[in-house]
């Protein structure tokens, strides 16, 4: 799989996902084998760069390369401004939104609505294409509505504007994240354009992985919420396509040295507030379904300090082995994570 001149290792890629794929979580998913991530998405909007999150969001030190920027917004003269930006920055890639579909996006005319413009989404793939010098690809959906799709079209434009990479979520706006990805508009896509076409949407195993590929005969596929506090997926896919054969599962003692080890990148990314509150989302997802982990989060959700938050995790683990419970036998559990955690 290539994008532009970059050469990536496999055909694995983190999906960009906003308050998740800061650089802590791609540092960690390319540890377990990803061979590509996208940056959280990033305004392009120049009077919020400055602000907190942005600047957490922009900051590449240390990442792996190539470093993917994914912008946002509705003007293309913005956009190109801010795919220069980042460019300037440290991106080696920039990656164009239009497939969020979160209300606060949409009703700003960004993201996934943009699909309902096709003249302003050849406006925004020719300018941002023209602003740069570095590969740029796009993120995006089958359509704002069902019945209404219009990625052909789109994809079409893309190829034209000199995208290097179509990464393809088989969902409309609409549909949001229900239903199920359709994955053959997926395919139909990838058989009307000549450049490398990621699938994405509900890839969470090693075998959804393969019939995925082998389905729409995409380049690469993408993976999002499936990695949420399981990184390791990344080097599960990768053993099973290369092998057929599946990768035991983690034990527990991987499973809180991993957690432990993210927690202290994010403490150290965010500082004390911020980074005990973001950890909370994360130990949560890495705690589902293991033994009386509800309890747990509940009582983890009200620790104010990283250093009493971290203790917390580590008494939960130590617990779990006394019992002998390892991956193996994990019951999962019905629970809500809240996101507002």
């Amino acid at each position: 799989m290539r994008i532009g001149s970059y050469q990536l290792d496999n055909a694995l890629i983190v999906a960009p996902m906003a308050g998740v794929t800061d650089r802590p979580f791609r540092t960690l998913c390319k540890h377990f084998g990803a061979g590509h991530a996208v940056s959280e998405m990033m305004t392009a909007d120049k009077t919020l760069r400055m602000s907190k999150k942005s600047l957490y969001r922009a900051n590449f030190d240390g990442e792996l390369a190539p470093i993917s920027a994914q912008i946002a917004g509705s003007d293309p003269e913005q956009l190109a401004e801010a795919a220069r930006y980042q460019v300037a920055n440290g991106a080696q890639i920039v990656d164009i939104n239009m497939g969020c579909p979160a209300k606060k996006v949409c009703n700003k005319l960004a993201g996934s609505a943009l699909l309902q413009d096709e003249e302003l989404v050849q406006r925004i793939l020719n300018a941002v294409v023209e602003a740069v010098d570095v590969p740029v690809t796009l993120k995006t959906r089958l359509g704002f509505k069902n019945g209404e799709e219009n990625i052909l079209k789109v994809a079409k434009y893309a190829e034209q504007a000199g995208i290097a990479a179509l990464a393809l979520h088989g969902r409309t706006r609409e549909d949001m994240y229900l239903n199920t990805a359709r994955y053959e508009l997926i395919k139909a896509v990838k058989q009307s354009i000549n450049i490398p076409v990621i699938a994405n949407g509900d890839i969470d195993s090693p075998e959804k992985a393969k019939y995925v590929l082998d389905y729409t005969g995409a380049n690469a596929i993408m993976i999002g919420r499936a990695a949420q506090g399981r990184p390791w997926i990344f080097r599960e896919i990768q053993h099973f396509l290369q092998t057929g054969t599946h990768l035991q599962a983690p034990e527990i003692t991987e499973i809180r040295d991993v957690l432990l080890g993210h927690l202290s990148e994010l403490y150290q990314f965010y500082g004390e507030y911020s980074g005990c509150r973001i950890a909370r989302k994360h130990i949560a997802w890495y705690s589902k379904g293991l033994r009386e982990s509800n309890a747990f989060r509940q009582a983890m959700y009200k620790v104010e300090s990283t250093a009493e938050q971290a203790q917390v995790v580590a008494d939960y683990f130590e617990q779990l082995l006394h019992h002998g419970q390892n991956l193996a036998d994990v019951q999962v559990e019905q629970v809500d994570l809240l996101a507002t955690h």
